[in-house]
């Protein structure tokens, strides 16, 4: 059984665990099927992993089943995060399928698709997928073959070698795993050089302290405190499949991913003047005053990890940033890896005199709303409302969902690609007009109607 609600834009979510399942083990069959007839995978292999959120084993043991019906060989690396699952498919150089549902809820699973070298799935073979899920499952005539492959000690010891991590001073580290994919690959990444003190480092699905979504604040505080409790120099906190990483500083404070994007790219174009640097459509205009100002190329593209990658290939970009915590880099297949960020910090802080909370406040400051989330009945007949009440004051465009640009501000309302939510997200170049201007269209978007 797999209901079609489970199939997003990019990839697959919903629930196997409750009163009303959406996808279960047959569903996972036809969908191991669907994919192999989908990439023509017959007589091929794939790597095949999963993060540790329930079902998960059996849920990518039966997708496994479907795919080898059909005569693809499967290579099971077993427990890993989204983005050790990115090296798999990166080194080996075969397609890649991941069973995750990222920072959603504990009943949720899903699988996140990749081409060989960790390239973005496309739509057309996306909806492949989606079609031929709901076709009977054939056979082959000779079933593919599994076999199994340890992948964390080259997944480490090549994020070692993609940054310069000698001479750093001694450095303190809070890592909150959430009771995620952190927890298995912080050992092998972060323990041999930084003293760790870790959160939440066991692997467990049901998510028994906090939701393993760093994008909520409340997810956040656990770090904060325990940054401030340990006098530690940083704090990074990371989603449940472990490709995103949120970054705290020696303050306990939140560095935004926009400051976050904007000192990684610095840093990528002093090693590699004029190169590109790509980021969405709703990051913050310092990231673009920091890379013109270091000779850098800025790619603007739509919010989502599948775009982004694409753009990253496209333009041969040496680094990616979004505000939603997803780092993407040209040396990592140019897929994004939450862990690769967290070197990239370390490697900042360690040779710097000063702490991270200096080094964000160099950059140039702008207002901020964060991302703000309303579930409402038409979110394109909402956004319709937000841009008839801004018309006149900026300039208008939908090329992902609405963004309304005026002088040193904007106002950005997108439909989420994987829940039922419509997101505002405002800038400006003082808090005063930002407050003004996410109080002009949260008023619109929450309205009765």
């Amino acid at each position: 059984m797999i209901q079609q609600q489970v199939f997003k834009a990019n990839d697959i979510r919903g629930l196997v665990i409750g009163d009303a399942p959406e996808w279960d083990l047959d569903g996972a069959r036809a969908l191991g099927a669907a994919f192999v007839t989908a990439f023509d995978l017959a007589g091929s292999e794939f790597v095949l992993g999963r993060d540790m959120r329930v079902f998960g084993r059996e849920l990518s043991l039966a997708f496994a089943e479907g795919a080898r019906r059909l005569g693809a060989d499967v290579v099971d690396v077993g427990l890993v995060s989204t983005d050790e699952l990115w090296y798999a498919s990166g080194v080996l150089g075969i397609a890649g399928v991941q069973f995750t549902a990222s920072h959603n809820p504990a009943g949720y699973n899903g699988i996140k698709f990749c081409l060989p070298h960790a390239a973005p799935i496309t739509p057309d073979l996306m909806a492949a997928i989606v079609r031929l899920s709901g076709e009977p499952l054939p056979s082959a005539n000779a079933p593919g073959s599994l076999r199994e492959l340890d992948v964390l000690p080259g997944y480490a010891r090549h994020l070692h070698q993609l940054v310069d991590l000698t001479g750093l001073r001694p450095l303190k580290v809070v890592v909150d795993a959430g009771n995620g994919m952190a927890g298995h690959t912080t050992p092998a990444v972060l323990a041999p050089l930084v003293e760790v003190v870790g959160l939440y480092l066991d692997l467990d699905g049901t998510f028994p302290n906090h939701p393993a979504n760093p994008l909520e604040p409340a997810n956040l505080v656990d770090a904060q405190a325990a940054v401030l409790a340990h006098a530690a120099d940083l704090g990074f906190v990371f989603d449940g499949d472990a490709d995103r990483c949120f970054i705290i500083d020696e303050r306990g404070d939140v560095v935004d991913p926009s400051v976050v994007t904007a000192l990684i790219a610095r840093a990528e174009l002093a090693r590699e003047p004029g190169a590109a640097i790509v980021v969405n459509s709703i990051t913050s205009a310092s990231v673009a005053e920091v890379v013109e100002a270091a000779g850098g190329r800025l790619v603007v593209g739509k919010v989502g990890h599948t775009y982004l990658k694409a753009l990253m290939a496209e333009h041969h970009a040496v680094f990616g940033g979004e505000h939603s915590a997803h780092y993407y880099f040209r040396d990592f297949w140019g897929a994004d890896t939450g862990m690769l960020a967290a070197l990239h910090i370390l490697a900042l802080v360690g040779r710097a005199e000063a702490p991270m909370s200096q080094l964000g406040a160099s950059l140039p400051r702008y207002a901020s709303s964060g991302e703000i989330n309303t579930t409402v009945v038409d979110p394109r007949q909402t956004a319709q409302r937000v841009a008839a009440a801004f018309e006149g004051l900026g300039a208008i465009d939908w090329v992902d969902g609405l963004k309304v640009r005026g002088d040193g501000w904007w106002v950005s309302v997108r439909s989420s690609n994987t829940e039922p939510l419509l997101r505002l997200n405002v800038e400006a170049r003082d808090a005063e007009t930002m407050a003004s201007l996410r109080d002009r269209a949260l008023a619109i978007i929450r309205e009765e109607h």
